[in-house]
């Protein structure tokens, strides 16, 4: 008998592709998508199952097919439809909880496989210059997504001292860049102007969608017990993203952040406080335990993996916006 694996957050680009790669696996016999919404994309021979994770249903859905791997792909950077940050937060906490306690009670699992984000890091100004796996963050995150992530992990750690037979795998991406992709990073670079923080200039870290898929789908299929930081190789500060994207940068300073957040939210860019952070200090990870235990090398640099991003990138927000953008963030530095 083949495997039976179980992909959470199939509507997302990542996920639908994850589980197209998935159906081609040699040693996998059925695939099951779950999330809320049906995906845009075909899932080929795959089932779709519409449910929400923060549902104990899940639970009859894992114990029914008795799924033996679960790919969870449902902690979201972004708000879910039209929801806020309240939603955000329930589907990637509450969410991953009941997934949890789902799997422990399914005893046909054998393998979890988790994404998770660099921001579990944090930003601050005394970060080390490149964190590794088992480097603590020097201000934990206090907001948002990177706050989600950090308490997702937090969950996981519990199954696996409660589950020890199951092989658990946590991956902490980088910023995941190319065209499907939809985060406040990418949104960021499909601006007409691009912001950044007076006196800072970020080093930041990019994971090509190729990459990102492989690494999950050795993760899901192979035994790779443990936590890997997954990034291209290199890093870009802001300001030579920006010049590579010929976009101009607007620099803005304190309140002035603030008040361009609020503006980009308008436009559909979340300019949140994390990702101020990220624009302020940036952040940059080790990737030798990626390369040396798990035995994948990134084929995309991040510089490379940008690169391409910016071929099929689409037009921001309309400049009206980025004009009253940068006059209310003149007048707040004033």
């Amino acid at each position: 008998m083949g495997r039976v694996v179980l992909v959470t957050g199939v509507a997302r680009h990542l996920g639908s592709a994850l589980v197209r790669e998935l159906n081609d696996a040699p040693d996998v016999d059925r695939v099951i998508g779950v999330d809320v919404v049906a995906p845009r994309s075909d899932l080929g021979r795959a089932e779709f199952v519409r449910a929400d994770i923060r549902n104990p249903i899940i639970a009859k859905v894992i114990g029914a097919a008795e799924v033996d791997t679960v790919v969870h792909l449902s902690v979201t950077s972004g708000p879910p439809g039209t929801g806020g940050r309240a939603a955000m937060k329930e589907l990637n906490v509450i969410g991953t909880m009941q997934l949890l306690a789902a799997c422990q009670k399914a005893p046909s699992l054998r393998r979890l496989v988790v994404k998770s984000s660099t921001a579990v890091y944090g930003a601050s100004p005394g970060d080390p210059a490149m964190f590794t796996e088992g480097t603590q963050p020097k201000v934990a995150p206090r907001s948002g997504f990177a706050k989600d992530a950090a308490e997702v992990e937090a969950y996981v750690r519990g199954f696996v001292r409660r589950r020890s037979d199951v092989d658990t795998t946590v991956l902490r991406f980088a910023n995941i860049i190319g065209a499907g992709i939809d985060s406040p990073v990418t949104g960021l670079f499909g601006l007409p102007v691009v912001p950044t923080i007076l006196g800072y200039d970020a080093r930041l870290q990019f994971v090509h969608p190729t990459d990102a898929l492989a690494v999950l789908r050795r993760a899901a299929t192979e035994a790779h017990r443990g936590t890997y930081n997954v990034a291209g190789d290199g890093i870009l500060l802001l300001s030579q993203a920006a010049r590579r994207a010929g976009k101009p940068t607007l620099p803005v300073a304190g309140l002035a952040a603030k008040v361009a957040g609020q503006f980009l939210r308008r436009g559909g860019l979340n300019l949140s406080p994390e990702l101020i952070s990220l624009l302020t200090h940036g952040r940059a990870v080790d990737t030798t335990k990626l390369k040396t235990e798990f035995g994948y090398t990134p084929t995309y640099s991040t510089a490379a993996a940008f690169e391409e991003f910016l071929a099929e990138v689409s037009p921001g927000p309309g400049l009206g916006l980025v004009t009253t953008l940068v006059n209310r963030a003149g007048s707040a530095n004033e």
